[in-house]
């Protein structure tokens, strides 16, 4: 396609897939889309295993890395050191989440004492673990590095740069995309509210042109919309307001590869477009996730209000990998609390089916939609 997107990454269609799965990055590369591996979530030894697999059997397609750096956060200049995060939440978190539980008949006396479980999102989020995590990625042959959060910092862009490794910046107002396009990112993921994970308020069809329009006397930087996109129709009506292509999360979440368990794949499938929240009750900024009783639970009256990244973290991981691991046990009450991050084009996908069939239903239906838009014009 003919696509700024395209030729940056050297893919064949403009669809890049930001996932947690190295099955989902390699099946949406070979497709001829670009695969983006979240790296937030593990250690450096970890990500080195995953893209050395991802590197055998990826065909020497492209694909990409995604970490998160916030530009603010609890203690960002610190040195990294667990127990004094530890040190800064109230014992009242700890007793909220275990009555959650205990409520749905999960014994929970393990949780009603803070640990520092859940703290190595904390250390990957700040520059030293960021470094390390991208030391090793750029000893691979990546095409693109991601921020999930913010203005990427300066060290991060000249690593970009001394690579020939293209910087994407995720952002949800046209003031962001200001920020990064002065900044010298090379592509801006321009998230609306719809999306799954972290959002901004702003709707995908409100965002897409407002960004497109506020950008173009500092640069021309390509974009990517995300923002409830899990269709192929969706993709050509976001480039026909000013995008070069999509960036998508949600929709990989129930392809048959995909790490999320089989108990939130099927209230995935089973829910509509209205059972997802936005809400800061699990990483202190707002993210939107399936509805469950535990998301009820932290927008109730009696709900203590969400701590800041990263201590919120620490409060919510915990107590979501238990239930999560009694869940997939058949226990009723943990199956009933599961939840995990997705948008609200969830309402649209209602199968499960590969990574790479989604890739092509993708086209197909961007295809469509363009001969359909064509067919008004005589």
């Amino acid at each position: 396609m003919n696509s700024k997107i395209c030729e940056l990454l050297d893919i064949e269609f403009p669809l890049v897939a930001f996932t947690h799965c190295r099955d989902v990055v390699v099946a949406v590369s070979k497709a001829g889309g670009c695969g983006v591996l979240g790296a937030v979530g593990m250690s450096p030894e970890q990500l080195e295993q995953e893209l050395k697999w991802i590197d055998d059997h990826i065909d020497g397609k492209p694909y990409g890395v995604d970490v998160l750096i916030p530009n603010k956060m609890v203690d960002q200049s610190e040195k990294f050191d667990p127990e004094k995060l530890k040190g800064m939440i109230p014992q009242e978190y700890a007793d909220f989440r275990a009555d959650v539980l205990e409520n749905h008949d999960i014994e929970a006396s393990d949780l009603r004492t803070i640990d520092t479980a859940g703290s190595s999102f904390a250390a990957n989020t700040k520059s030293d673990g960021a470094k390390a995590l991208l030391d090793v990625a750029f000893n691979h042959p990546i095409k693109l590095i991601a921020n999930a959060l913010g203005v990427p910092p300066d060290w991060m862009l000249e690593m970009g740069k001394e690579n020939d490794v293209k910087v994407a910046a995720l952002l949800g107002t046209a003031q962001h995309a200001i920020n990064q396009v002065k900044a010298g990112v090379d592509i801006l993921v321009v998230s609306g509210t719809e999306a799954g994970g972290h959002c901004g308020s702003v709707s995908t069809m409100v965002l897409i042109p407002e960004v497109y329009e506020a950008i173009q006397p500092y640069g021309d930087v390509p974009i990517l919309a995300a923002g409830g996109i899990v269709t192929g129709k969706q993709m050509a009506a976001a480039m026909t307001m000013g995008a070069s292509g999509a960036w998508c999360g949600s929709v990989w979440l129930t392809t048959v590869e995909s790490e999320v368990p089989p108990v939130i794949k099927e209230k995935m499938v089973a829910a509509n477009s209205s059972q997802t929240v936005r809400s800061r009750s699990r990483t202190g900024k707002h993210s939107r996730q399936l509805v469950s009783p535990w998301t009820e639970a932290w927008e109730s009256e009696s709900a203590p209000e969400p701590l800041p990244m990263p201590l919120q973290p620490m409060v919510a991981e915990p107590a979501l990998q238990k239930v999560a691991k009694l869940a997939e046990g058949g226990h009723g009450g943990a199956k009933d609390l599961a939840t995990y991050w997705v948008g609200q084009g969830v309402g649209l996908m209602n199968q499960s089916i590969s990574a790479s069939d989604v890739v092509q239903e993708f086209k197909e239906d961007f295809i469509g939609a363009y001969e359909r838009l064509t067919g008004f014009v005589e």
